[in-house]
């Protein structure tokens, strides 16, 4: 603690390094005095208040003290004391005003202050971020947007976007007309921020709501099954044709969504997306090698949904890969010749098939490999090392396996397409089958079989629905456990990257399912489709082309990332 006579000099000689800048002719001769000043943040609650004034106003007569002055600066804005930080943040707009290129800097500050709790505090952020929109509202608007966009850390970034999504609705939109000016301009410039944020988002919340709705597809033959048909479409329609510009662990996401829904399509759908799963296939499976990397597990996403949408619709096959199927329809095409299109397909067939064991080669080797480093390893820490790389080769060899049982039958011109379970995907644990015991002693039921007068509809009648629910809550929930992200991987950016992997708040989705008996939780869910319905719906899934100024402006006043699926439950 500093006593009060020696915060009475502190303060009094801080008064005399001001009083000789103010005077100063030329401010950029009195270093020592601005030296002085900076140096002042690391004394009493008095004097780095005063610091927090006069460091900002004499900013810009000392630019070989930039940084130095900044950080100390910033250092006070994480003071315990409430009164030097308010201070402090009441200064920031002071050193962009005549230096414009510290602007996205200080933004960048302001945004992250948002999330303060002291009302005082708060209010001195939105009048300095007011401040500073006024200097230059293109530049700042922009790096506040970056708080919208760019989520390295779900936990802590949401709330910042939430804050700053609601500062931009709350404090600068019913001022648009005094600052958005040249208005044009400007309600261009919002407009692609603005879109720039959406896209992102929006592939997200796709992905999240596509991997939460998996179960109810899955569910489709056994009970009030949903159609993926808004879905499928909206993949189709919107995301497929700008794949290239996804961000590489969407890719994965998507297509491994893609694989997953594949069995439950109709037939309508399939053969509405299957051109587009071709032409995506064809990218990742080169007609000849090229030396560049393959992505075998996009290849095996894309195979696996070819073999379930073209068993849907066989015929749709011949003039996108030259097969001769027969179903008498008139969309066999078997008057035109695609002998081309098959020649093409299978030699990147076997292009794929080549380099597909070759990789296996490799992998089998390594695993060998790390079966000798394990056996050599000595700590703990070397042998999860190992273990997780052991873990890797394995997937890696069951995709390789996939991807030559799924090439083989495609050779001939009526191949038979994969339409069963026969196809366990690499990234999924193996469903083992359960073997009912074949004892029939004393005090043993038999199972119910045609041969005894009964059959699987009328036991699960007698016994009603319950059976049959638990198996649904536990596909449910292991469906909602991806959170929108595929493979058991860890957040990309989250934001999940951007981990935003983030999930979309599954962990609270599931606080709330966890909060519901066991067998009731289906029972919230009167009908799949209308529960899809609402999912589709609550996430807002329309083309980001169309939004226009008006539409963006009340996009923004939608928490985006809002548990939607809780909500529903509430409301059924």
């Amino acid at each position: 603690m500093t006593d009060a006579s020696e915060e009475a000099k502190q303060i009094e000689k801080l008064y005399e390094f001001g009083e000789r800048l103010n005077e100063a002719k030329d401010k950029s001769q009195n270093v020592k005095d601005y030296e002085g000043i900076i140096d002042a943040t690391k004394t009493s609650i008095k004097a780095k208040q005063l610091a927090a004034q006069l460091i900002p106003r004499f900013f810009k007569f000392f630019p070989n003290l930039s940084s130095r002055a900044l950080n100390a600066h910033f250092d006070l804005i994480e003071e315990e004391d409430l009164a030097v930080r308010v201070q402090a943040i009441r200064g920031l707009p002071l050193f962009c005003k005549d230096t414009k290129e510290y602007i996205s800097k200080i933004v960048d500050i302001l945004g992250q202050l948002l999330t303060a709790e002291e009302i005082v505090e708060r209010d001195a952020v939105h009048k300095a971020l007011m401040s500073v929109l006024r200097q230059d509202v293109k530049e700042s608007l922009t790096a506040l947007f970056k708080h919208i966009w760019n989520v390295e850390d779900p936990s802590q970034d949401d709330t910042i976007r939430d804050k700053v999504l609601c500062f931009i609705r709350d404090k600068v939109f019913p001022l648009k007309a005094e600052l958005l000016r040249p208005q044009e301009e400007m309600e261009r410039h919002i407009t692609d921020l603005i879109k720039k944020v959406s896209d992102a988002d929006h592939i997200d919340r796709l992905i999240s709501c596509l991997f939460m709705a998996i179960p109810f597809f899955v569910v489709r033959t056994d009970l009030r099954g949903a159609s993926g048909s808004k879905f499928l479409n909206y993949i189709n329609k919107h995301i497929i044709p700008v794949f290239d510009k996804l961000p590489e662990e969407r890719k994965l996401d998507l297509l491994k969504g893609l694989a997953e829904i594949s069995p439950y399509t109709t037939p309508q759908d399939s053969r509405q997306i299957l051109p587009s799963v071709v032409q995506l296939l064809k990218k990742y499976m080169p007609r000849r090698k090229t030396g560049e990397e393959t992505n075998f597990t996009y290849v095996e996403c894309l195979l696996f949904s070819f073999h379930h949408l073209a068993h849907k619709a066989p015929n749709a096959t011949n003039s996108l890969c030259g097969y001769k199927i027969v179903t008498g329809q008139p969309s066999d095409r078997l008057g035109e010749d695609f002998s081309e299109y098959y020649k093409e397909f299978t030699e990147r067939l076997s292009s794929i098939e080549d380099l597909t064991r070759a990789t296996m080669k490799k992998l089998t080797q390594g695993m060998a490999e790390h079966n000798k480093a394990m056996a050599a390893a000595k700590s703990d820490e070397a042998k999860e090392s190992i273990k997780t790389q052991k873990q890797n080769t394995t997937t890696g060899l069951r995709t390789c396996n996939n991807i030559l049982a799924m090439t083989k039958p495609l050779h001939s011109k009526t191949p038979a397409f994969i339409g069963d379970k026969s196809v366990n995907l690499s990234w999924k644990e193996a469903v083992k089958p359960s073997v009912p015991s074949s004892a029939t002693g004393t005090g043993v039921k038999r199972p119910s079989t045609a041969a005894n007068g009964s059959n699987n509809f009328a036991t699960k009648k007698g016994r009603g629905a319950g059976g049959m629910q638990n198996q649904l809550v536990n596909r449910a929930l292991e469906g909602i456990s991806y959170g929108g992200r595929g493979g058991g991987r860890g957040r990309g950016r989250s934001w999940g990257g951007r981990g935003r992997g983030r999930g979309y708040r599954t962990r609270e989705v599931i606080d709330v399912l966890d909060q519901v008996s066991f067998q009731d939780k289906f029972c919230l869910i009167p009908d799949a489709d209308e529960f899809l319905d609402s999912l589709w719906t609550n996430n807002r899934h329309c083309s980001p082309l169309e939004i226009s100024v008006e539409m963006a402006v009340s996009f923004m006043t939608v928490k985006l990332n809002s548990d939607c699926l809780s909500r529903m439950i509430i409301q059924t």
